[in-house]
Order: C-alpha cells, then sequence, then structure tokens
C-alpha cells in the first residue's frame, strides 16, 4: 500500500484516495475493499502506512460496516480521522447488501454531526438526478455527494448537477453529436490501452449506457455491438449523427 501510494504521489495527484469501499467477491475475499471492514485495526494500520507514506492528502471511501449487525462507520471515521485522513466518502450501504435495498444517508449524518468530527464527510448512494443530488445535500447536512454507478456512461451527470445547484434549473439532455464525442474518446482511450481488438470487444458493453434515452436506438446499438473494426463503428456514428439530426429537423 505505502509503496502504491509514493509511485501515484510521483505522477502529481492533489490526493491519494483509498478505496474500502467496493464489495465484490474477488476483492473482499483477499481482504481487500470493504472486507477490510471485518478487520477495523488492520483498516486503521493500513490507513496510517499510506497517510505517513505520502505527503499529498490521503483520503478513504468506504461502507457503513461488513452487514447489518456491524454497522460501525462511526467509529470508523473517528479513527480514520485520527490517524490523518483529510476527507471521508461514506456509501450508505453495508457490504453484504452490496447494492441492494435503499442506501441509509441517516448513518452518514451522523457521522458528519458527530462533534468529534472535523473533515470534510461526502455522502454516496443512490443518487441519479441533480435534484436528488441537492436534496440529500442539504438534508444529511453533509460537504458534498460522491456519484457512482449514475456516471458509469452518463458523464453529463456532473455538469448537470452543478447547473440545477446554480441556477435551479434542468440542463438539456445531451444531443447524439455531444453522446458521439464522449464515446469516440472513450473508445480510443480502450484502443491504446487494450489494443484494436480487446478495445473494441471491451467498449461494446458500453454503448447502452452511454446512448440510452435515445428514441429508436436499438438498431445502431445492435450494429455497435456487432462491429469488429474502428471503420465500421465510425461509418455507424455517421449514419447516427445524420439520422437523428433528420429526426430534428423534421
Amino acid at each position: 500500500m505505502t509503496l502504491s501510494a509514493r509511485i501515484v504521489e510521483a505522477t502529481g495527484p492533489d490526493l491519494v484516495d483509498i478505496n474500502f469501499g467496493c464489495p465484490v467477491k474477488k476483492v473482499v475475499c483477499k481482504g481487500a475493499g470493504a472486507g477490510i471492514l471485518k478487520d477495523l485495526p488492520k483498516m486503521v494500520s493500513l490507513t496510517k502506512a499510506v497517510v505517513d507514506s505520502v505527503k499529498i492528502p490521503v483520503t478513504v471511501k468506504t461502507r457503513l460496516g461488513w452487514d447489518h449487525d456491524s454497522k460501525n462507520i462511526v467509529e470508523v471515521a473517528e479513527r480514520l480521522q485520527d490517524v490523518g485522513i483529510k476527507a471521508l466518502s461514506i456509501h450508505g450501504r453495508t457490504r453484504a447488501q452490496m447494492y441492494k435495498g435503499e442506501a441509509d444517508w441517516s448513518l452518514i449524518a451522523q457521522v458528519k454531526n458527530n462533534p468529534r468530527m472535523h473533515i470534510p464527510i461526502f455522502g454516496n448512494g443512490d443518487i441519479d438526478t441533480p435534484q436528488k443530488a441537492l436534496e440529500y445535500k442539504n438534508r444529511y447536512e453533509v460537504d458534498g455527494v460522491m456519484i457512482g454507478r449514475a456516471a458509469i456512461g452518463y458523464p453529463w451527470i456532473f455538469d448537470e448537477i452543478k447547473h440545477y445547484v446554480k441556477t435551479g434549473e434542468i440542463r438539456k439532455v445531451p444531443g447524439i453529436e455531444e453522446r458521439i464525442i464522449v464515446i469516440r474518446k472513450h473508445l480510443m482511450h480502450s484502443l491504446r490501452w487494450k489494443g484494436p481488438k480487446l478495445g473494441i470487444l471491451e467498449m461494446r458493453p458500453h454503448y447502452a449506457n452511454y446512448l440510452k434515452g435515445l428514441s429508436h436506438i436499438k438498431e445502431f446499438r445492435m450494429q455497435l455491438v456487432h462491429a469488429d473494426s474502428l471503420d465500421q463503428i465510425e461509418s455507424i456514428f455517421a449514419s447516427m449523427a445524420d439520422y437523428y439530426t433528420t429526426l430534428e429537423i423534421n
């Protein structure tokens, strides 16, 4: 952990964030992610080691606890603050819940309102609209909200939230040209990182999220999922742009 933190620090980021929240089985079975919630002393010692190994701020994201009977987030927050973290993000579910049920923000508020706490507290869980982001921030008095699943394939949510907080108005959803620009950028990164074959294959599951909400999109989405070259994909993008531009004109 300390070596990793120093490698990250060398690249010049603003902070190092430790993810003690991932609930995926292959992660927690190794004691990583949310698995560390079963061993609080180890969680604290790991965090202290990272804090002591770098000069930049260290932050943490975690969950309410391992399961319903061990929601120890108030103690976790105090002890992590005591070893020097500069902010804490809390997902309002236990590891046992995974992503099921409704996130419990009341315990996040309990951490925020704890007189012992002085670091920023960010809430996470179920925030999928600008209205909800502002409502939860105000209701639970957190310093901010963290967006997770709602941003997958829809990075515009961050600007939408900022716009809503500033103006009280909902931004117009992105049109086809804007979506294609972002999809293409994602695809180019995927190709550079994974190569032409794997880059295209691993991009396929993302098209549905990026194109969600567009009328008559199913046929284009299926074409993208079956395309196996960049030229084919670019041709589909061009057809999509022409189709939706014509649709808007009519």
